[in-house]
C-alpha cells in the first residue's frame, strides 16, 4: 500500500509516494484526503469584516478581512483593492502555464472602479468582494498551497499591529448609550509643553506653538494625545511636545478604543508651504505612511490640492542654496527627497516629521524662482 502525499501539481502527472515517482490520474483516490493533507496554518476560511480608511499621500481604504486557518487560528489581515487585483493577475499568469487535468478556473474578480466616492466603490465591493474570496478558498488544494495566496492572507507585522476601529460585520447590532462626561479641572490636569511648531491641516488637529503648554484630556492612541489650549481642544503628535505631568494610566489606555483617533505608529507628518502674496501659510500634514516611502508626483498633487482648497498650483523645493525648485515628474520628487535627507541634521525635527518639506505656489507665479523657467 502507497500513501501519496501531494507536494504540488507537475506538468507531467507525477506525484510523490513515498520517495518514488508514480504516474497517476488525478481521479485516484488516495488514502489520505486533499484537505487532510494541508498544514494547519493554510487559510479556509476568510470575510471581511469592515473598510478602514486610510490617509497616506492619497486617501484610501483597506479591507479588514478575518481569516481562518486550519488548525483554527484567526487572525486580522488589512489588503487594498489593488492588492487583490496584482494577486488574481499573478494566479492567471501561473495557471496559464498549466494545461489539461491542471486547468483550474479562478473565480471572477470586480473590475476596477475609476470614477465615484472612494468610500462608496469600496462598501459596494465588499459582497462581490467576500464571493470571490469564498470561491477563491474552495478551489482545489494544490491552489491554497501557493505562495501567491498563502502570502496574501498571511498576518504581517504590519497587520498585526493595526487596532480595528470597528468591525461593523462581525459585531451585533448595539444600541448606543449616552453618558454624561465629567468635566475636566484644567489647573489639576497632566500637562505638555509644545517643542515643536504644529501647524493642524484638519478640523480635529489642534495647532500648536513653541512653549505653549497644552492640557492633556486623553491618549489617543500611542502616537497622538487630545488635549486644550485656552478654548481649542483637539489631537495632536505626541513627537511634537514634551510631557511635563503624565496622564494616569486609566486615561493612557486609548489604544484599544474604536473609532477614538488614528492608528497607533503608523503616521508621519509633512510639512507645507503655501507662499502668497499675502503670507506665507504653512501646514503640518499627517499621513499614515512610513518615513522612508516616497510619494508619486501624482498623489503629492493631489494631497496638496486638498490640503489647501486650491486646484491651480504648483509644488516646488528649496535646494541647498535656498533657491525655489519646480517639480515637474516623479524624478524630481526623488530629487527633493534625497535633499531634504542630506540636509536633515541641519534642522531640528521631531522623530515622526519627513527632512523635506513641499513649497506649493500658484501655477502662473513665477515671480518667486531666482531664473525663468525652460
Amino acid at each position: 500500500m502507497f500513501v501519496c502525499r501531494l507536494e504540488s501539481p507537475i506538468s507531467n502527472g507525477l506525484y510523490i509516494c513515498e520517495g518514488k515517482n508514480l504516474s497517476l490520474s488525478l481521479s485516484l483516490i488516495l488514502f489520505l484526503s486533499d484537505f487532510d493533507q494541508l498544514p494547519d496554518n493554510i487559510p479556509i476560511t476568510a470575510t471581511i469584516a469592515d473598510i478602514q480608511e486610510r490617509k497616506g499621500f492619497i486617501v484610501y481604504y483597506q479591507f479588514v478581512i478575518d481569516v481562518k486557518t486550519k488548525g483554527g487560528i484567526r487572525y486580522l489581515i488589512y489588503r487594498r483593492y489593488r492588492e487583490f487585483y496584482s494577486l488574481h493577475q499573478n494566479l492567471e499568469l501561473k495557471l496559464q502555464s498549466l494545461s489539461g487535468t491542471y486547468a483550474c478556473c479562478l473565480p471572477v474578480l470586480p473590475g476596477k472602479v475609476f470614477m465615484g466616492n472612494k468610500h462608496e466603490i469600496a462598501e459596494n465591493r465588499i459582497p462581490e468582494l467576500n464571493t470571490y474570496i469564498k470561491s477563491l478558498l474552495n478551489c482545489p488544494t494544490w491552489i491554497l498551497l501557493d505562495d501567491l495566496i498563502r502570502m496574501f492572507f498571511y498576518q504581517t507585522e504590519y497587520d498585526s499591529q493595526q487596532r480595528p476601529r470597528t468591525l461593523r460585520r462581525l459585531r451585533p447590532p448595539t444600541r448606543k448609550v449616552k453618558s454624561n462626561k465629567p468635566k475636566h479641572d484644567l489647573l489639576s490636569s497632566p500637562r505638555a509643553e509644545a517643542m515643536f511648531d504644529f501647524r493642524g491641516s484638519g478640523k480635529l488637529e489642534l495647532s500648536l506653538k513653541i512653549g505653549e503648554v497644552i492640557f492633556l484630556l486623553r491618549r489617543v492612541n500611542a502616537d497622538w494625545l487630545e488635549g486644550t489650549i485656552r478654548d481649542r481642544s483637539g489631537i495632536f503628535p505626541e513627537s511634537f511636545v514634551k510631557i511635563l505631568k503624565p496622564l494616569p494610566e486609566s486615561d493612557s489606555d486609548g489604544e484599544g478604543r474604536i473609532g477614538s483617533g488614528p492608528p497607533a505608529g503608523s503616521y508621519s507628518c509633512l510639512r507645507c508651504h503655501l507662499l502668497q502674496p499675502q503670507g506665507v501659510d504653512t501646514r503640518d500634514v499627517c499621513v499614515e505612511e512610513d518615513l522612508s516611502s516616497q510619494p508619486t508626483y501624482s498623489d503629492l498633487l493631489s494631497q496638496m490640492r486638498e490640503v489647501f482648497q486650491i486646484g491651480n498650483i504648483a509644488l516646488n523645493y528649496r535646494d541647498a542654496e535656498g533657491d525655489l525648485v519646480r517639480i515637474m515628474d516623479d524624478e524630481d520628487v526623488a530629487i527633493m527627497v534625497q535633499e531634504g535627507r542630506n540636509q536633515r541634521s541641519k534642522v531640528k525635527r521631531p522623530a515622526n516629521q519627513y527632512g523635506w518639506e513641499v513649497h506649493v505656489t500658484l501655477s502662473t507665479d513665477i515671480s518667486l524662482y531666482n531664473a525663468e523657467l525652460l
